[in-house]
């Protein structure tokens, strides 16, 4: 079992802890509804420690990253992140990361916590005809989220670079609380907000710090419960539950992460041929138009009763009041108001193709 270098303060707080895949987490503090709720309309705090870090750099790195990922690092200046895909040769996804750019040749990946040693095998195994030094750095970085629409007031007290001039994807190398620290506007809950990469050292100073700075905003630590449904009603993808190496970005609805006339990228050729040839199946948002629950597995069937695929992630949303979930389906019942059945426990259950994301955060001023 792994351990965050927060861990010591999730007890202290009285946190639920659940084993998730090979850490101690916290799963909620004061509960999942209060938690995702506070970041809508306030601001929360997450430990997400246990994602990873791999660094890529060297003479050829530019080019090594563009031949690993779906996207175009061309499109990324120093200073801005980008948010893609890398896949196996046949198109299924290896993971979807982050990328840093921090320099023309010094680039950041931040990945999954379940494929961190997936990932740097790949990756390593990539890089094999290129000038290019891959490391596996996780155990450098302590790592936070600050989500809500109170985030950047909340941070700005303790950051001496100008936030306002930090865009969406792009982020800066400055200190919170005085220590040294990468903070960039991205997260995982479609709020505003920033995710903040440091030495684990340094983890109860700046956590403590970013606590006492944003009690007058009513801050809350959160845990991985609500930061579930928060990701759920934006319809961003938990690896391992809604994309795996089986799933295509195509499929997943991920197809503006690739770039098919950005260079000859690993799994380019299946993509090619998977877009001409159309695709059979593809990620949807649904509501459930009864009382329930779609969990990851439950089938997905027509209003006869064959089966058209199945459910990946599912929840009842605390924005909207009701349950949503995605599920990948067959070709026909892509479009919105397409009505299907999700299997759950033996009892068929209404559903309906509906638009995402599921939730509209108001326009950040």
């Amino acid at each position: 079992m792994k351990y965050t270098p927060f861990y010591e303060i999730h007890k202290e707080l009285g946190a639920r802890l659940i084993d998730f895949g090979e850490w101690k987490m916290p799963v909620q503090y004061t509960g999942i509804l209060e938690e995702h709720r506070t970041v809508r309309t306030a601001v929360g705090l997450f430990d997400v420690s246990h994602m990873g870090e791999v660094t890529a750099r060297g003479r050829d790195a530019a080019a090594y990253v563009q031949h690993l990922i779906t996207n175009d690092i061309s499109r990324c200046a120093v200073g801005q992140a980008l948010y893609t895909a890398m896949c196996r040769p046949h198109g299924g996804i290896v993971d979807d990361l982050i990328v840093y750019r921090r320099g023309e040749d010094d680039f950041l990946f931040c990945v999954n916590a379940a494929n961190t040693a997936k990932d740097f095998e790949w990756m390593t195994e990539v890089a094999g005809p290129f000038d290019v030094v891959v490391e596996n750095r996780s155990e450098a970085f302590a790592q936070l989220a600050l989500q809500g629409p109170r985030a950047e007031s909340v941070l700005q007290t303790l950051v001496p670079a100008d936030l306002s001039g930090v865009a969406f994807y792009h982020f800066t190398e400055t200190a919170v609380a005085g220590v040294p620290a990468l903070v960039s506007r991205t997260g995982y809950t479609g709020e505003d907000g920033f995710e903040i990469y440091f030495d684990p050292g340094q983890a109860r100073t700046v956590w403590e710090a970013v606590m006492d700075a944003g009690a007058d905003a009513g801050i809350r630590p959160v845990g991985l419960g609500a930061r579930d449904t928060l990701r759920l009603e934006m319809k961003f993808a938990l690896y391992g539950n809604d994309i795996d190496e089986t799933t295509t970005p195509l499929e997943a609805g991920l197809g503006w992460v690739v770039k098919l006339d950005a260079g000859d990228f690993v799994g380019k050729d299946a993509l090619v041929s998977q877009k001409a040839a159309g695709l059979t199946r593809r990620l949807i948002g649904f509501e459930l138009l009864a009382r329930g629950v779609a969990r990851h597995g439950y089938r997905a069937l027509d209003p006869d009763g064959n089966p058209i695929g199945e459910v990946t992630s599912g929840a009842f949303s605390p924005s909207l009041e009701k349950p949503i979930g995605m599920a990948y389906l067959k070709k026909g019942f892509w479009k919105p108001g397409s009505q299907f059945l999700v299997e759950i426990r033996k009892k068929r259950v209404p559903a309906v193709v509906v638009k995402t994301p599921f939730y509209k955060p108001p326009a950040r001023s």
